[in-house]
């Protein structure tokens, strides 16, 4: 392992003056250590008999050893410390554990410092207490191995490694006070999500935000390979943190208390340096972007753990990862060497006869709010405040008639979120993040309000650039989502706009979020936090010059498999109907809310009060637009779900309203696509008796849908007019063509719709031949055009809704 210490020595960069610390302190910094480490150990290990009060028996062990012992002594190291420094300096401040099982540690410091028996009463700070903490570990019923919602303190699901920098960053934003300690583990940092991470601090505003301090814990090994930046020169690991930004600031060994005093000069150095960057930023003003330090903790894996089972290395290796002694029950050997592992902590100076902590254990520890597992940050509903949202007739556009008038709905939506920044300015809770697309998507009004976030050099061909700029834009979905989740977990509103194509970069955070918000709604304790609004726009339909890498439009299949209590998908057809639905989102609690809506000019079909009564009611027919008549049930259903569906239904009911009068159709349109599932599996879904009233129960459907017509399918499978349900959607066929030929390749087309109905129609398919020749006709008509012309057909870029 280059450079890493083989004897007994810890090293750290300059030492503050004065920051040296007492023989005493440094004993109950050792006492904390090695109390958390019993701990850690006894929740992968221990049923029963937690304080060892009779030799260790196989009955005394659980039946299914679970869980990560290998990371447990760094993280512990670190919560030590934290905790000291949190006292010493009245710190406001929380810590993002980013290693993934690193859940024995943590659960561990919050017991010790009590604030997990606050949060769960029937997990005492005593023996019986212990018990519990050791029997619910990994166990049915219990809670998880990583860091999970359920872990008091927490903002970060631990399952998944790559995101704990970004959820850092995104905790800090408009957070001045706040300290974020980030934890990241060496295997994490192999992580794209990760490495894309480090740039955050050329967003961090060192006047308005507050400070993120990233500890690199290198311990050497992933599950069975070395970690890459483990070994590593220092030097050319010092060089890549630099080049990152940071200062690095070493810690190095094995000797637990030369380590503990380089760990506190190392964090007494790197709180002093945040200290004095952000008192000469906020009282001085600053030319250059600060660099922030950066602590290099370097510890053996599964460090105090056993040295050797069955002849073989395990601390300092990787068989250290999960867990040293597999065979205890069995293996009557291994059980002798756990006792005199877990003996090696000396738990009784550690805890009385109680198995309450001794005052030695707690004497570093905080108080109250201050304690890492009790700060009201990590637990971002208790701060949380509703935006205060603008009444919507200032942004809404006229609509006299339908289909009169063109709008691009995000530009109008844009004036909207432009007042929400100016009406947040004050009290900095509300971003919007996006991959360098906010113009692109026609947002570029909320500029009016504020800036772009940009720490680095400005030139004077740069607009909008600014160090207090709210608006969050850098060429990484990861960076720009781990952002949003960690603002939001911490109380704070957001709005993540994107291309729609390229928001399943995030598709596994998204994934990992929606589980947190599961889980987090099943815990009386975790208040409900501000939703995860996504906006998708430069949509699968209008891609005019990127064509087919650009199109997708699968992520609303994505997050629909997910847990209904937590996801909703709106596609508003006009921008009226959008105006509404971010009102809505804006106002939703523990949601992830995704709204596909374009921003290429767009029809007007509803005016404010039509769209508001639309949008509340997610689904329903647009009567003015079928030519029911008072007929009772209709022949046929046209539905639309999405701007471009919409319009191509509009221009099929036109055309089946000149060439077969006769013809009974209804219009339906559906901005919220959960309102498609049963009311038993979705809060918003229709009952069958609403359903069959909108849909008839046996009448053909020709559904024209935004995504992959499947989708629409598996929604509505259960119900009784499935049968004669037919969706058009996008099937792939992409490629970079006028917008008109997008749907005329993927079938949704108005042509295929009048098509459709006359071919499902019962008795229209003989009598209507004529109109079904026409239809043929104009689709091969449009093909011979774009080729000749390069733009579509007259009669279909000039069209619009006559009535």
């Amino acid at each position: 392992m280059p450079d890493a210490p083989t004897t007994t020595t810890a090293t750290a960069t300059t030492a503050t003056p004065g920051s040296g610390l007492s023989d005493d302190r440094i004993r109950a910094l050792d006492a904390h250590w090695r109390a958390a480490n019993y701990l850690a150990a006894g929740q992968i290990y221990l049923l029963a008999n937690p304080l060892l009060t009779e030799p260790l028996r196989p009955d005394h062990i659980k039946p299914r050893l679970l869980g990560h012992w290998g990371t447990s002594p760094g993280l512990n190291l670190i919560h030590t410390h934290l905790n000291r420094v949190i006292k010493d300096r009245d710190l406001d401040a929380i810590c993002v554990w980013g290693p993934g099982h690193g859940g024995p540690a943590v659960l561990a410091g919050s017991w010790l410092d009590g604030s997990y028996s606050e949060t769960y009463p029937d997990v005492g700070r005593d023996a019986a207490g212990m018990a519990r903490l050791f029997g619910q570990f990994s166990f049915p019923g219990g809670v998880p191995s990583h860091v999970a919602p359920e872990t008091p303190g927490s903002i970060h699901e631990g399952g998944e490694l790559g995101y704990s920098l970004a959820h850092a960053y995104g905790a800090a934003l408009d957070n001045p006070g706040l300290l974020v300690a980030c934890v990241i583990g060496d295997g994490e940092a192999e992580t794209g999500p990760l490495a894309g991470s480090w740039h955050a601090n050329k967003f961090l505003d060192p006047v308005h935000d507050g400070a993120v301090l990233p500890i690199l814990h290198l311990n050497g090994y992933k599950i069975a390979n070395p970690t890459v930046l483990a070994r590593l020169p220092r030097t050319e690991l010092d060089e890549l943190l630099r080049g990152y930004g940071h200062e690095p600031v070493h810690v190095a060994g094995d000797e637990p208390f030369a380590v503990h005093r380089a760990m506190a000069r190392a964090l007494d150095e790197a709180l002093d340096r945040i200290a004095l960057l952000q008192r000469t930023a906020r009282a001085e003003g600053i030319a250059e972007r600060p660099r922030w330090p950066v602590l290099v903790l370097r510890t053996p894996k599964g460090w105090t753990g056993p040295e050797e089972v069955d002849g073989l290395p395990v601390a300092g290796t990787w068989r250290s990862h999960q867990v040293p002694l597999p065979g205890v029950r069995e293996n009557p050997e291994h059980l002798r060497q756990l006792e005199r592992w877990l003996r090696s902590y000396r738990p009784e100076e550690l805890f009385d006869a109680d198995g309450r902590p001794v005052p030695e254990v707690l004497a570093e520890v905080p108080r109250g709010d201050r304690r890492l597992g009790a700060n009201p940050h990590a637990n971002g509903g208790l701060r949380l405040r509703s935006l205060p949202l603008p009444g919507l007739e200032r942004y809404a556009v006229p609509v006299d008639n339908p289909g009169a008038t063109l709008h691009e709905p995000t530009r109008v939506l844009g004036g909207l979120l432009a007042k929400v920044m100016a009406d947040t300015e004050a009290r900095r809770d509300f971003r919007i993040v996006g991959p360098d697309e906010t113009a692109s998507n026609r947002l570029e009004a909320v500029f009016q309000a504020t800036g772009k976030a940009w720490q680095e050099a400005t030139l004077p061909t740069d607009e909008h650039l600014g160090r207090h700029g709210r608006v969050m834009e850098v060429l990484s979905e990861h960076l720009c989502q781990g952002w949003l989740e960690g603002y939001l977990l911490t109380g704070r509103h957001g709005l993540f706009s994107c291309y729609e194509a390229f928001v399943h970069i995030v598709d596994s955070m998204v994934n990992q979020h929606i589980k947190w918000l599961k889980t987090s709604r099943a815990l009386p304790w975790r208040r409900p936090v501000a939703s995860l609004n996504y906006l998708l726009t430069s949509h699968v339909w209008r891609q005019d010059h990127n064509g087919f890498s650009h199109q997708d439009p699968g992520f609303v299949d994505h997050v629909l498999n997910k847990s209904p209590a937590v996801v909703r998908v709106y596609l508003p057809p006009d921008a009226n109907t959008l105006l509404c639905v971010t009102d809505h989102i804006l106002r939703t609690r523990d949601y992830v809310n995704v709204v596909v809506a374009g921003k290429q000019p767009c029809f007007d079909w509803l005016d404010l009060d039509q769209a508001r009564a639309h949008c509340a009611r997610g689904a329903g027919t647009w009567e003015w637009a079928g030519t029911e008549n008072g007929a009772g049930e209709p022949d046929v259903v046209l539905a639309a779900a999405g701007d471009v569906p919409t319009q191509e239904v509009l221009a099929a009911a036109g055309i089946l309203r000149r060439h077969l009068p006769d013809v009974a159709v209804r219009v339906v349109n559906v901005v919220d696509m959960t309102r498609l599932l049963p009311k038993e599996e979705h809060p918003h879904g229709m009952t069958d008796h609403e359903f069959d009233a909108l849909f008839t129960r046996d009448r053909p459907v020709i559904f024209a849908y935004h995504g992959y017509p499947w989708l629409v399918h598996r929604l509505a499978y259960r119900r009784a007019v499935h049968p004669h349900l037919h969706v058009r959607g996008y099937k792939e066929a992409g490629t970079t063509t006028t917008p008109f030929d997008m749907v005329v390749r993927n079938d949704l087309d108005r042509y295929r719709l009048v098509m459709d109905v006359i071919d499902r129609t019962p008795g229209l398919a003989v009598r209507a031949t004529a109109v079904r020749q026409r239809m043929q006709d104009a689709r091969t008509r449009h093909h011979a055009w774009i080729r000749e012309h390069g733009t579509d057909m007259p009669e279909v870029a000039e069209w619009s809704w006559t009535g």
